[in-house]
């Protein structure tokens, strides 16, 4: 994939390399590391590594970019392999070590109590989560990139409640890598590809309270402020990191989404989740509907945490 990406774009050697990934999914310490065996440490390069969602890596390539005169290029890229081990009881491991950890509580149950939560306060059934579900997976088998599922099943069996099966994203194992350039290295490579340029016109990074305890399940002011900082207003589309299907209504709110904005018609993580990649991939997918020419102002989200506990938003403009 890095191979075709450099033949691609046309450049050999980026000024700068970042990565996102976890070790506790690989199971081996250090895996960003031999992972660089496909990208090429030789001749030396510049390199990163963030302990997190590939969309990360690219939040720093950029900061990096508005400081450095000498950075023009960056390669940065996701990926994980969740199928090496439990993601339910990695993800354990990020809660607090002395009162939830211990608990055993998982991701999907921390999900479930946040979808009661929102359910309760909006009046939404479970069968609006059931429908997001349902054009998620429609969507998804249309992306050559994406696991093609069938639609909800009437009688599908509870997750974890009121989640079911359809509404709780499919792992897999993948990668993602998207490149990030400046002024006249974006016109170069726009000439080389025939791809129109997505510019990064804002895009912000905010955390909530760690512990899902002393929240408000039910809304999501990190990624409301996320949003207004990044300028997400008049988007066309928007690529959200959602997990859970009902996170797709509590983000719709939290950035003032209309019904006219199209979410996730990639299919979103709803049929593909490659942990440490889907957040990356958002911002890919949402940068892909400028490149064609199928709009022109995009919204890339991309979240970490228990309950949306942390939000990446960045807007991209033709």
């Amino acid at each position: 994939m890095i191979s075709e990406i450099k033949e691609q774009v046309g450049i050999s050697r980026f000024d700068f390399t970042c990565s996102g990934s976890c070790d506790y999914l690989l199971g081996s310490p250090f895996s960003f590391v031999s992972a660089l065996d496909a990208v090429g440490a030789w001749p030396p390069i510049s390199e990163s590594h963030v302990e997190m969602d590939g969309a990360w890596a690219l939040y720093e390539a950029w900061v990096k970019m508005q400081y450095s005169d000498e950075v023009e290029t960056a390669l940065v890229y996701g990926f994980g392999k969740p199928s090496q081990t439990s993601v339910r009881q990695v993800l354990g491991l990020q809660l607090d070590p002395y009162y939830l950890a211990p608990l055993g509580v998982d991701q999907v149950s921390l999900a479930a109590l946040q979808a009661q939560a929102y359910l309760a306060r909006s009046g939404a059934k479970e069968g609006d989560l059931t429908a997001i579900a349902a054009r998620s997976r429609a969507a998804g088998r249309e992306n050559p990139f994406a696991l093609h599922l069938d639609a909800p099943a009437d009688d599908a069996p509870y997750d974890v409640a009121p989640l079911k099966v359809h509404d709780v994203a499919p792992q897999a194992d993948g990668a993602a890598v998207v490149v990030l350039a400046t002024g006249d290295k974006v016109r170069e490579i726009s000439e080389r590809t025939g791809l129109k340029p997505a510019w990064i016109r804002g895009i912000d990074h905010r955390a909530d309270a760690h512990s899902p305890g002393v929240r408000d399940l039910s809304v999501s002011p990190s990624a409301r402020i996320a949003g207004e900082k990044a300028g997400a207003v008049n988007v066309e589309v928007a690529e959200l990191h959602t997990q859970f299907s009902h996170e797709e209504l509590i983000l719709r709110e939290a950035l003032n989404l209309g019904d006219d904005v199209k979410v996730n018609p990639s299919g979103g993580p709803l049929s593909a989740n490659p942990v440490m990649a889907t957040g990356l991939i958002r911002i890919g997918e949402a940068a892909a509907r400028i490149h064609r020419g199928e709009a022109r102002r995009t919204l890339g989200h991309a979240t970490s945490g228990p309950c949306l506990q942390q939000n990446l938003v960045a807007v991209l403009e033709a």
